[in-house]
């Protein structure tokens, strides 16, 4: 008799893409399979994110689904992640139909709640080790490697510490012996993550806990390129500059500004507006030569009127980033901002969101023509989705699921167990992607 098959569905960020990872390594280790269409699973799990108002509405049309395909056949369905931790939070109860409605704490009990046993619920922060199962989604070349738990910021606009709680570090041992097993499993580039990366220590009284964590990773015999996400502006120190030096660690920032304008920056409980934010760019720019920058930014914060989207406006085109991300402004329950409300239409919102990255494209379309005729190193993830013709791969300046990628001519000889970084000629560049073939 087969065992029951499990369809798990992970929406959000890369941090929950490795929770669903550990819970896919506990189920397995259960004796459970896995299947990737929910119309042949005999239990649906649900992963999913409650950052903003739009992530909750996808995780809702999600449950909608699955308890459609529970009324077909049967299917049981449960519900994870920090949606339902934050609906819990909030008082509601799980949608009727739902078989098990858990939060971000309970991941360790994934097999408990498939069996449909009692469990107390967790209280504290659920923080997978080394020894944890787990089983890798990402494409062969490279995985994600979570180092933290939860954030202790207070940014006025931010439901993250509610729902996940005070930062909690991983033990460095803990964190090395992972990255060890990754490798020795053929991970080349290993990406790392937490809500953020760059507090990595400090509640344990660590100084430049994340730079000295980067000096032992470049230790971890096989791995090639080591890249670390997320990292608050304050926080970026001359230590930290200094161990991005390495030839293993991609020279590589994600640097979230939120906004530009100081009175905007100030309401958002934020510290560097654009003369600072400026500052701290060029000082990254000298120490680290050739340094990638990304940023994330909200637009139609409230108070957020001409004056300061005209100031948000300048910044972005005086820092001239790599690549940008833009949020228009959801008022979360539970923040500080929530007593400011959301005076802003949405539609004014998505117009400037469309201003920025309108200017963002021209930059980031300039920015790529400089890499036409260069050959670099390309992790290759395999046939790209929307033509079999090419390849998709990323280089050391581009961060997997959120920038640009290389896209290259696939030879007809091409086996997908050859070696996960190869090198490519760039051939010609759009607005994000490169184009190239192999050079070898």
């Amino acid at each position: 008799m087969k065992s029951p098959a499990v369809s798990l569905v992970t929406f959000g960020c890369a941090k929950n893409l490795v929770d669903s990872e550990v819970m896919l390594g506990l189920l397995h280790r259960a004796g459970y399979r896995f299947v990737r269409d929910g119309s042949e699973a005999d239990i649906i799990i649900l992963n999913t994110c409650g950052f903003i108002g739009p992530s909750r509405d996808e995780a809702e049309d999600a449950i909608r689904e699955a308890l459609e395909e529970k009324r077909r056949r049967g299917t049981r369905v449960i519900v994870t992640g920090c949606h339902s931790e934050r609906a819990t939070m909030e008082g509601q109860t799980a949608p009727a139909g739902v078989d098990a409605w858990i939060g971000v704490r309970d991941y360790d009990r994934i097999v408990a709640v498939v069996r449909g046993e009692h469990f107390p619920k967790g209280k504290k922060t659920f923080l997978y080790d080394d020894t944890s199962p787990r089983i890798p989604s990402t494409p062969r070349g490279w995985a994600y490697l979570k180092i933290s738990e939860g954030c202790s910021h207070e940014c006025a606009f931010c439901a993250i510490p509610l729902i996940k709680g005070p930062y909690c570090s991983r033990p460095r041992a803990s964190i090395l012996r992972e990255a060890g097993n990754l490798a020795r499993r053929g991970i080349r580039e290993l990406v790392i993550i937490s809500q953020d990366t760059t507090y990595y220590g400090r509640e344990r009284g660590l100084g430049d806990g994340l730079a000295r964590l980067l000096e032992d990773l470049t230790r971890v015999p096989d791995l090639a390129w080591i890249r670390f996400l997320y990292g608050y502006p304050e926080e970026i120190t001359t230590r930290l500059l200094e161990a991005m030096a390495h030839p293993k660690i991609c020279r590589y920032l994600d640097i979230p500004f939120q906004h530009a304008d100081p009175i905007i920056v100030k309401r958002m409980k934020r510290t560097m507006p654009a003369g600072r934010a400026l500052r701290l760019l060029e000082r990254v720019r000298r120490l680290l030569p050739g340094v990638s920058i990304r940023t994330s930014l909200i637009v139609g914060f409230p108070g957020e009127g001409p004056s300061e989207f005209g100031s948000l406006l300048e910044f972005v085109r005086e820092a001239r980033f790599d690549h940008l991300g833009v949020f228009a402004y959801s008022s979360e329950k539970g923040t500080p901002a929530a007593i400011l409300g959301d005076p802003l239409p949405l539609s004014l919102k998505e117009e400037r969101r469309n201003r920025v990255l309108e200017l963002q494209a021209s930059i980031s379309a300039e920015n790529l023509k400089a890499q036409k005729g260069r050959i670099l190193d390309v992790v290759i993830d395999g046939p790209w989705e929307r033509s079999r013709g090419l390849l998709a791969g990323r280089t050391r300046f581009q961060a997997p699921e959120v920038d640009g990628l290389v896209l290259i001519d696939r030879p007809p000889d091409w086996k997908p167990d050859g070696p996960p970084i190869r090198q490519v000629e760039i051939t010609h560049t759009d607005v994000y992607d490169l184009h190239g073939r192999l050079a070898e």
